[in-house]
């Protein structure tokens, strides 16, 4: 069974860094694309980045240059480096994998459990 594990979130004051990552456990052999999506309370969750497998990146135009998705596709792991973070950036991130295969099953997608990230002073 495959899943997605995620970790580094945290308390972080305005204008500092963390690194999440997100681990795809199991037998896999290819993932298509991953990605990193955040839910903040009162608003809709937000597609925050996407990381393909060929090594394309998109980025929400909220965290564009201050956020970098990148994938470590030997790893099946998936990270997003979060630079000059604002109280705004406050949410649960979640990772997501767009097609899955393994030796057994395809999965069409699957998430994470959620980390949550609080930008405060």
């Amino acid at each position: 069974q495959v899943q997605l594990v995620e970790s580094g979130g945290g308390l972080v004051q305005p204008g500092g860094s963390l690194q999440l990552s997100c681990v795809a456990s199991g037998s896999i052999l290819r993932i298509n694309a991953m990605s990193w999506y955040r839910h903040a309370p009162g608003n809709e969750r937000e597609l925050v980045a996407t990381a393909t497998s060929a090594g394309r990146t998109n980025y929400a135009d909220s965290v564009k240059g201050r956020f970098t998705i990148s994938r470590d596709n030997a790893k099946n792991t998936v990270y997003l480096q979060m630079n000059s973070l604002k109280p705004g950036d406050t949410a649960v991130y979640y990772c997501h994998a767009d097609s899955i295969v393994t030796p057994f099953v395809r999965y069409a997608a699957l998430w994470g459990q959620g980390t949550l990230v609080t930008v405060s002073s």
